[in-house]
């Protein structure tokens, strides 16, 4: 029965979102986007905000440092903090295509239900992205939550209410001290969480690992093995890979040379920044952004 009850929800939601286009498409509802389709591999490569992300068609791998995920429709995604991933996303074996949608996370409304919930279990090892069984309850919350597209009147007072059980139901659950981490001051996580946020405004200065943990309030050793542990990267290794995602949107724009760009994000040596945007992305920053602006203006003009 339960069973059934999960699919026949799955369907609703397929059919909910059945609009939805290739690119982040909003819905109406603060906070919540969806997605259908192929979506471009460069746009799958970017720092992702904190979110809850439900598959409801397909499959998607998510690789963060040397850590990959896949989730499909009986799983939901949770990522705690800014992390730069790359994902792949699958279509259904018989065609179907890929189908997603992503409420993102703000502390703030995490913190508000914190004093009405039962005591969370904590979790012996804190990363900060992973991967759960999704629960009919949890899938009725999302449901609910996306009838309210048909009914933009109603969005104002309930979206609100749906919104805080979709949280509460993740809080219960097997990532529910992940989530209250990052709306809880002076948690390990949230002090991570806080590097983090100002890592990806400062990602091209000269930053030392000592001034970040002191920044966390942490030693060197016990920062970098949490930080590790959050982000499945040392702190320099984040740090290179926002720059280089930085570096990739200004070539796409045609904000500079490789060189320029190389200068503008942080780097001192050319020859590095093209090693490292190599073993990144599978070709030197030139050739690299003239291969996916040709698959721009192909997929642009495919009818």
């Amino acid at each position: 029965m339960t069973a059934d009850i999960t699919q026949k929800t799955l369907e609703e939601l397929r059919h909910l979102m059945a609009h939805a286009g290739n690119r982040r498409t909003e819905t109406g509802i603060p906070r919540l986007a969806m997605v259908k389709g192929r979506v471009p591999e460069h746009e799958l490569a970017a720092v992702y905000q904190p979110m809850i992300n439900l598959i409801l068609q397909g499959s998607k791998t998510m690789s963060v440092g040397d850590r990959t995920l896949r989730y499909d429709p009986a799983t939901y995604f949770v990522m705690s903090v800014d992390l730069p991933a790359i994902g792949t996303i699958h279509a259904t074996e018989d065609g179907a295509p890929y189908l997603a949608v992503a409420l993102t996370l703000e502390p703030a409304r995490i913190a508000s239900l914190l004093a009405d919930i039962p005591p969370i279990r904590p979790n012996a090892r804190q990363e900060g992205f992973s991967v759960a069984a999704v629960t009919p309850d949890l899938l009725d919350a999302w449901a609910r939550l996306l009838r309210l597209m048909a009914r933009p009147e109603d969005i104002p007072a309930l979206a609100p209410v749906y919104e805080r059980e979709i949280l509460y139901r993740v809080l219960s659950g097997p990532m529910g001290s992940m989530m209250r981490d990052i709306a809880t001051p002076d948690t390990m996580l949230h002090r991570i969480h806080q590097v983090i946020q100002w890592l990806r405004t400062n990602y091209m200065e000269t930053v030392t690992i000592e001034a970040m943990a002191s920044r966390a309030a942490m030693s060197v050793s016990a920062f970098h093995r949490h930080f590790k542990t959050v982000t499945s990267l040392s702190p320099l290794q984040f740090q290179k890979q926002l720059r280089l995602l930085q570096a990739r949107t200004l070539l796409l724009t045609g904000a500079g040379t490789a060189t320029s760009v190389a200068f503008s994000v942080g780097y001192e040596s050319t020859t590095q920044f093209s090693r490292e945007y190599s073993r990144l992305f599978g070709l030197p920053p030139s050739r690299d952004a003239a291969r996916v602006l040709a698959e721009i203006r192909n997929t642009s003009i495919q009818p």
